[in-house]
């Protein structure tokens, strides 16, 4: 330790070469630090790890906001964008369209593709020659659309995706029949600029002319077919768009379509955005503040190397305080070079992922600089960094000088003074209102905060749990035992340090095994058993009753249900605008967009009432609804309410006549809204049929039936379940792969801190190493003996881990995510037995190196 504090009455701060005055305590701490940052490589990595996972899903996230409003008007096809179900736009309102702007018209529809004894599920989309109206459009071969499409040698022509030619064995060329007309295949699509806009597919993309469309049997009233306008209209802000858009609704108010402008392309994908980002950034927090264990250990090793330094301060009258400020201020300075990593690094990210990987991100990425992201990134590294700093650095406060020179393995200064307490509170009041509020969804956020306490907590008292058990276990007569047993709870023990950081670690992995295991079983194993085989869409209500018997001739024991359906849009809840309401995150989705609806003159299957009662026949002639209880609770909807949707254009308002629960894991037919039969009766619609197996899925019949249906009912579309399922499978895979990303993220900084926590308390080790030694012990002894006590700790923090890891996957499968919980600890298990092993090696090869060590030289040190 260099340098003096001033005195009372001398000169104050020093000047620097600049000639600015530099604080006596910035000066010291320069100038302690130009020793290098031995000891701080946990430190540093545990906070730049925190910081750059926070830091790179906040610009990631601004990155891909920024691409879908720089975007938007190349997502949705146009700056303006009107959607109808069911139905094309009247003569009246498409003038209304024409009189704001050049208008291209889009429709997607589901078919089946057949070709010789394959068949295959497609998303079909009509276009014109306009297509698109902007951006581009890549086929290979590059052709004019035109040409791809147009009639040629009595076929019309498609592009597909390479999906489906891989699925049916073609090549470009081929044909394929899609409502009975072939088609022929003229080229592969690369890409699409509307393709997100499109939503979710559940079958390869296909593109085919309006006047192919026209001349199918697909679009008849009531088939489910979504038309969508497109207006273009590029020299106008975002002023002229609302106004444009005004001038529309007030031109046709009961239109009831679905509008979207440019500069909120797709509100249901910038919401999933948030929320995603959200989750990721208190996994972010979890590797920062777990992090933040290592930062502790790092201090107090810190402190502990400092000894002489902070003894020759005190010694010449250096307030207790004075000191602290000055390593808090060497600390702080470390943990700004940290945080400058890991910005740099979490900034960086979106333009690495743009330049690897930009051809093949389904979504528009605008990497970009986001100062406020980053700012909140740098805020949550301070704030850890300060709450896990200052008590191991106000311990220092007032230990007396005798103390700091003569202490050497028991560390404890006793109760840490009220300031610091006070400072650690404010810290730690400063990342709970950080996460709360920014959070997009404030409860999650309170739930995070409580569960991390909670765990820290719980982890506290296993180790003073293990240590007093410890100290009143009866002491083994053979040494090795009664070594590791006295390590366990001897004065500076490792036993708090390597609970928590094993046991966060371990709680982590086996949270993410157990929902892993429950959303693949819930999708792949429990669906499958209960959900109906195949289901059938766009029945012609004409051809209802011929197909429901061509469907029982074909699986004579299988069961068939079969119910009308139409869809339509909530526009008013109790006479109040949907776009009025502000819905809970949970229940918006059903005010947004459109809903499939059916009628039904008994209780749907998979449905019991809990309110209210079952229309009779008479009452079954007035527009009545029955509604799902949970949505309605969520929009505060009773018996007696009332509900408006536009379905086909028609404005109607329905009593609700009761609330039923509804069972809709078992994928049979039910509807958020079933009306009665008088509602609706007469109106244009189509059915929808579902097929199950008596005894379970059947490959081979599956394949039969949908290539006959296809062949028999050109116009129906077909759709097995298992791939619907491994469709939503795939994504729910991809979602869960960056939750694993992020997570791995929090383990990697839990074994930080359990390497950290080990480094710390080599100079103890070194001393006991060193004197039993002297006093006859074997390296194999020492050896064994730290393999018990690391054994031990692994063992019963794994045991803890199992338990909390075990409740936290189900409150959030149960809860959150509202499947049915299997505990299968197999994976679990395998994740804690690893955890446990890493955990003895890496404590044992840092023990080796102490092991090998003469005594000579350090008892003349001690």
């Amino acid at each position: 330790m260099h340098g003096t504090l001033s005195r009372p009455g001398e000169p104050g701060p020093a000047r620097g070469r600049s000639g600015l005055r530099v604080p006596l305590t910035l000066r010291l701490a320069l100038r302690e630090l130009r020793g290098g940052l031995s000891g701080f490589a946990v430190f540093l990595a545990c906070i730049a790890l925190g910081v750059a996972a926070i830091a790179g899903v906040a610009s990631i996230s601004r990155s891909l906001t920024d691409g879908l409003g720089r975007e938007g008007a190349r997502i949705l096809g146009g700056d303006l964008t009107y959607s109808l179900i069911n139905r094309a736009a009247t003569p009246e309102e498409r003038a209304a369209l024409d009189a704001q702007g050049r208008v291209s018209v889009v429709t997607t529809l589901r078919a089946m593709a057949v070709a010789g004894e394959g068949t295959a599920l497609v998303e079909l989309k009509a276009v014109g020659d306009d297509y698109p109206s902007t951006g581009e459009l890549v086929t290979e071969p590059a052709r004019p659309l035109s040409e791809l499409l147009g009639e040629r040698d009595g076929a019309e022509g498609a592009v597909a995706d390479p999906v489906l030619l891989t699925r049916l064995d073609l090549k470009v060329g081929d044909r394929i029949s899609i409502a009975g007309r072939p088609f022929a295949i003229r080229a592969t699509l690369v890409s699409e600029p509307d393709r997100i806009a499109n939503g979710i597919g559940f079958g390869p993309r296909v593109l085919i002319s309006h006047a192919a469309l026209a001349k199918s049997d697909l679009v008849r009233p009531g088939s489910l077919n979504r038309w969508s306008y497109r207006l273009r209209i590029p020299e106008a802000d975002d002023a002229a768009l609302q106004s444009r858009a005004a001038a529309v609704a007030k031109a046709v108010p009961d239109a009831g379509w679905e509008m979207r402008a440019r500069t909120n392309a797709d509100p249901r994908f910038a919401k999933s955005i948030e929320r995603f980002t959200q989750f990721l950034t208190l996994v972010g927090l979890t590797a920062l503040i777990v992090g933040g264990v290592g930062v502790a250990n790092a201090v107090a090793a810190f402190v502990e190397r400092k000894r002489g330094s902070i003894a020759t301060l005190k010694s010449v009258g250096a307030p207790g305080g004075q000191v602290v400020v000055l390593y808090l201020t060497q600390v702080g300075l470390i943990a700004a070079l940290g945080i400058a990593i890991g910005l740099t690094v979490g900034a960086l990210l979106p333009f690495g992922l743009d330049a690897l990987f930009h051809d093949s991100l389904p979504l528009p990425l605008n990497p970009t600089i986001a100062p406020t992201e980053l700012a909140l990134a740098a805020s949550y590294g301070f704030l850890t960094a300060l709450a896990f700093a200052i008590l191991p650095l106000g311990r220092a406060h007032d230990i007396p000088v005798s103390g700091l020179f003569r202490d050497v393995v028991d560390t404890d200064a006793g109760r840490t003074r009220l300031r610091y307490r006070l400072i650690l509170a404010a810290a730690l009041a400063g990342l709970v209102a950080l996460a709360v509020g920014t959070a997009f969804d404030r409860r999650l956020a309170l739930i995070f905060i409580v569960a991390a306490g909670l765990a820290f907590g719980l982890l506290r008292l296993v180790a003073i749990g293990l240590m007093a058990g410890a100290r009143r276990l009866p002491r083994p007569r053979m040494a090795a035992p009664r070594m590791a047993l006295a390590n366990l709870h001897r004065p500076g023990a490792l036993t708090p340090a390597i609970v928590l950081s094993l046991g966060l670690g371990v709680t982590l992995l086996v949270t993410l095994s157990l929902i892993d295991a429950n959303v693949r079983r819930t999708l792949t194993n429990s669906l499958p058993a209960k959900a109906p085989n195949l289901f059938f869409l766009d029945i012609p209500s004409s051809d209802a009753d011929a197909f429901h018997g061509f469907l029982g001739g074909l699986a004579p024991g299988a069961k068939i249900e079969r119910v009308p359906m139409m869809r339509g849009r909530i526009t008013a809840l109790n006479g109040v605008p949907a776009e009025a309401i502000k819905a809970p995150e949970e229940a918006a989705w059903v005010l947004d967009g459109d809903r499939g609806i059916t009628y039904a003159e008994d209780l749907p299957e998979g449905s019991s009432l809990v309110a209210g009662s079952w229309w009779n026949a008479e009452e079954a002639k007035t527009p009545l609804v029955s509604f799902d209880a949970e949505l309605a609770g969520k929009l505060d909807l009773k018996v007696g309410g009332s509900v408006t949707v536009n379905v086909l254009g028609r404005t109607l308002t329905a009593r609700i006549a009761n609330l039923r629960k509804v069972e809709w894991r078992s994928l049979g037919i039910n509807f958020v809204m079933v009306f009665s039969p008088g509602t609706f009766r007469g109106a244009p619609h189509s059915d929808l049929a579902t097929l199950t197996f008596p005894d379970g899925p059947d490959a081979r019949a599956e394949a039969g039936i949908l290539r006959d249906v296809a062949r028999a009912y050109p116009s129906v579309t077909s759709v097995r379940v298992k791939e619907a399922l491994e469709a939503v499978s795939d994504i729910v895979g991809k979602l869960v792969l960056a939750i694993r990303g992020a997570s791995g993220i929090a383990v990697v900084a839990s074994l930080f801190v359990l390497a950290g926590a080990l480094a710390a308390g080599h100079r103890a080790r070194l001393y006991d190493a060193v004197v039993l030694k002297t006093l006859g012990a074997t390296r194999r002894r020492l050896l064994a003996a730290y393999t018990l006590e690391y054994g031990a700790l692994g063992v019963a923090t794994a045991i803890f881990g199992l338990a909390a890891g075990t409740l936290a996957g189900w409150v959030i499968v149960t809860r959150v995510m509202k499947l049915e919980f299997t505990l299968d600890l197999s994976g679990a298990l395998v994740a804690a037995t690893l955890a446990v092993a890493f955990a003895i090696l890496l404590g044992l090869a840092g023990t080796w190196r102490i092991l090998g060590q003469k005594p000579a030289p350090y008892l003349r040190q001690f």
